[in-house]
Order: structure tokens, then sequence, then C-alpha cells
């Protein structure tokens, strides 16, 4: 009780600030419930009459309320779908922007994390190149058996575990409360976006994680000889310190060095969208902070991605589903998108495949045929969201990470070549997946999973019965519960069982064989 009372005066202060700043005058008042608008109406006349721009009001908000509220900021940039598109282009102002904390400090956390003085390690350790929510990054230049290699090490911020910890117990207090009396809330899912975000926020703080990230990253991308990201040092790397190869490159919002440089931008333009796909579709695992910050172009022309701290991930299942959804916008088969949303079951049975693709089309046909400086990925992608909740279709985390991340990437591409043309880029990409997984070899590698399934399933037939039994056999002498079996009755109930066991492994080899046939 005491720690809900806590949690309150933290959302009442977080709230007050948001007001003050003038952030919650970017809510419009048919989004809140009816009986928190006097509230909300109560909170802007507190509002700050110098507070500026909506990106300046909602960065300067969460900037004051401390790392947890920035990094909160930057995980709903992601989620347009909650805060509007509007408000997640402004968040993502967001970025690289916090102030940093002390050398001195930092190089506290250094020794402390590699057990050893700094002047052991490294021969110098520069002041902070880039700072953020979590951590920043420092220049050096480290010890090697060849001489001395410049490297970047990227450092915690001093007690941000509990400062996010009690910062995120406030959030998902406010999710519950806002989830218990709006549908709307329900509907977006507020307490899962909280706990993705304390998952995802957990992961980031440590720093062998992203470490582990980036191995992944370049493990998948080792044949994609246009895009790498940098090596990272295990040696001098620990939960809050990572060390990596300095990367010396531009980044790709600075144009006027890419031209000065000699890189061919519209080559450049058609990397970030390639390699994006490749990594989310072909992969599954894929960079999902890839804002121009986190991007840079090396003397060799090639991409380089840093900053692996959030990441992605598509089972086999999210990248079919994707795969055909962009294919169908690419080939124009609006029935066929729709069929996919039906068949993966993020739409309810009870609407209408041919609604939901007049829907689709409603999203595709504008932007075909289009420059993409004619088009306006925001408004698509606000309309896809209308979209989806017009059918009842639940949030998907992942799915709308990736929407969000590809309207980001497509960004990027844009401000390299204005004349980039989304739909012609992407489709070599999808389509060499397609034909990959959908064809005869991919055809035989699901067999392969669907009897591995299966043999899976058959051989925890037994485990199953004998805990079925001892269920069964609880329940027979279980007084409290108010349920009473009688011995016949657990009887004619085991006979049951053994019989559906039996015929579950029959039907299962019955399509296993079914399986072969139709393949061969």
């Amino acid at each position: 009780m005491i720690g809900n009372f806590v949690h309150l005066a933290r959302n009442i202060r977080a709230g007050y600030v948001l007001a003050r700043e003038g952030a919650l005058a970017l809510v419009p008042e048919v989004a809140v419930p009816p009986g928190a608008r006097l509230l909300l109406r109560l909170a802007r006349l507190v509002e700050r009459r110098d507070a500026g721009s909506s990106a300046t009001r909602l960065t300067a908000a969460l900037t004051r309320l401390g790392p947890s509220y920035v990094k909160f900021g930057q995980f709903l940039a992601t989620r347009p779908d909650i805060v509007g598109m509007q408000a997640a282009r402004d968040l993502e102002a967001l970025q690289d922007r916090m102030p940093p904390f002390p050398r001195e400090e930092a190089v506290k956390v250094v020794e402390e994390a590699l057990g050893r003085p700094i002047d052991a390690v490294f021969t110098s350790f520069g002041e902070p190149v880039a700072a953020a929510s979590i951590a920043q990054v420092h220049r050096a230049v480290m010890r090697t058996r060849e001489g001395e290699k410049v490297v970047a090490v990227k450092v915690t911020r001093p007690n941000v575990r509990e400062r996010f910890a009690r910062d995120i117990a406030a959030m998902r207090f406010a999710a519950r409360l806002f989830e218990g009396v709006s549908p709307e809330g329900q509907r977006l899912r507020m307490v899962e976006v909280v706990e993705t975000l304390a998952r995802s926020v957990t992961m980031e703080m440590d720093l062998r994680l992203e470490a582990a990230a980036l191995s992944e990253l370049a493990e998948n991308t080792a044949e994609d000889v246009e895009f790498r990201v940098p090596k990272p040092e295990w040696d001098l790397t620990d939960r809050d310190v990572l060390t990596l190869e300095w990367i010396d490159g531009i980044k790709l919002n600075k144009l006027e060095e890419i031209d000065a440089a000699g890189h061919d931008r519209p080559a450049l333009a058609r990397i970030v969208i390639q390699s994006f796909l490749r990594q989310a579709i072909r992969d599954g695992f894929f960079h999902a902070d890839m804002h121009p910050g986190n991007l840079f172009v090396d003397p060799q022309g090639r991409l380089v991605a840093v900053d692996t701290g959030i990441m992605g991930r598509l089972g086999h299942r999210e990248r079919r589903f994707l795969a055909e959804i962009l294919l169908g916008f690419i080939q124009r088969d609006y029935v066929r998108v729709a069929e996919v949303h039906f068949e993966a079951g993020y739409v309810p049975p009870h609407h209408s495949v041919l609604d939901f693709a007049q829907a689709i089309r409603a999203i595709g046909e504008p932007i075909h045929d289009r420059r993409a400086d004619e088009i306006s990925m925001a408004r698509v992608l606000a309309l896809l969201f209308e979209v989806t909740a017009i059918f009842d279709m639940q949030t998907r985390t992942e799915l709308v990470m990736l929407q969000k991340t590809m309207v980001v990437v497509e960004g990027v591409a844009r401000r390299l070549d204005p004349h980039l043309d989304m739909w012609t880029i992407s489709e070599p990409v999808v389509r060499t997946w397609i034909e990959r997984n959908l064809g005869p070899v991919g055809r035989v590698e699901d067999l392969g999973r669907s009897l591995r399934t299966l043999a899976g399933v058959m051989a925890n037939l037994p485990d199953i019965a004998v805990r079925a039994e001892r269920l069964l056999i609880q329940l027979e002498h279980d007084t409290t519960s108010g349920i009473a079996l009688a011995p016949k009755s657990i009887e004619r109930a085991g006979e049951a069982a053994a019989t559906r066991g039996r015929m579950v492994a029959l039907a299962l080899w019955v399509i296993a064989i079914a399986l072969v046939i139709g393949l061969f």
C-alpha cells in the first residue's frame, strides 16, 4: 500500500514537470478518459509561457525528469501507435542529447569493472565524445602486443540501475492504472509496453550483452561486403564497460562531408535500406536504433552501424509475414496482404478479408509510382495504425518496432537520395528471401522443422501421461478444492486420456506422411 502511494507521488511529480514544460498541451482531450479531462485542463494552467515548439517541450520535460524518462521517450519514439506520429517525430530529438558525467567518475567505473588502474589498460583516456541516457563514450588508446590501438570505451552512468528500477516501478503502476480505466489502454497493452521497456533497459544496461549483439550481427552480416559493425574487445568488456573498435567515418547526417569525401549518396541510400531489410527478413535480428547518429560511412564506402543496445528479433513466422506483406505491396496484391494478416491471426476472424484488403489498398495505392520525396511515410504509418484499430488488431510490439525502424531508415535514406524508390530497392531483398524460403528448398526445411516438432511431441507423450495421472490422483484426494472425483470416473478418464494419446500419436504420423507425400 505504501509503495503505491510512493509510485503515485512520483507519477504526480512527473505529470507536473510535463505540464510545466508544456508537454501535456500536446495531448488531445478526446484521447483522455472523460473522468481525467478536468485534470488535464488544470495541468495546463501551470504551463510555462515560453514552452516553445512541441519537440522542445517534450525533450525539455523528459530531460529534466532524468535518464529513465529520456530512455522511455526514446522507446516511445518507436511506438507511434501510442503517442501519435507527431509526438514520435518529436521524441526522436532525444537521441544522444544527455549531458555527460565527469571523466573522473567514468574512470572509477572502468577501474572497478576491469579490476585494474586505468593507466594499466589505456595509454590515454579522453573526455566523453557522446552521452546518452544509460552510458557515454570515451576515445581511448589501448595497449596491444602489436603496439597501440585507438578504441571507443562505453561506460554506464553511476547508479543508473537504481534510478531506472525506481522509475520503472512508477511507470508500471501508471500503466496498470491506465489500462484499468481506459479500453484504449487495454488495446495498446500499456503494461506490456512498460514491461518491454524494462526488459530492453535491463539488457541495455549490461554492456556484455551489447557486445554479444555486435558479435551476432557481425556473424550474420559477414558476407555483406557493404555493411559492417565494430569489433568488441572482449578482454576489456564487462557489465559496465564496453571497449570496441574506434570507427573513423562520417555520420550519415553530415551530407557536405559525405560529398567532400566523394561518396555516392544514392548508393549509400540503397545500402541503408537493403542492409536493414536483410537483417530483418533474412536474419531475424535487426538494429532497431538506426538513426543517423548511429550510422557512419567508412573510407571504403561501407555502412558502419554502432550502438547495438536496442535490437529487434523476428521469428521465422514473423519474417514470412513481413516478406509476404512487402511483396504484396510491391505487386499491389492487397487481397494477399489481407490474407496473410488473417493467416497469422493478427486480425480476428469475424472480420472480412475483402474489407481488410480494401483498407490495405487505401494505404498502398497512394504511394505507388511516386518518388520518395512525394511520399510521407509518417502519414502512411498513421493510416496503418488507424486501420489496425478499426479491425481490432492487437498491438504486436516487435512488429511496431520494426515498422518504426523502417520509417527511420527510410528517412535516413531519403536525406541521402531525395529521389529514392523504396519499392524498387526493397524488391530484390524481399524476393530473394521468399524464393529461398517459400520455394522447394524452403519447403524441405519447413518439413524438417515440422518433423522435429512432431518427434518432440511424441517423445513427450509418456511424460504428459504421467503428469496427467498425478493431477487426477491429486484431484481425487484434494478435499479443499471442492472437486471430488469417483474412482470409476478417474479410471474412465485415464482410459480416455490413453486413447487420446494413441490417437494423437496416430494423427501426428498421418500428418507427417501427408507432408512427405505433398512435398514429393
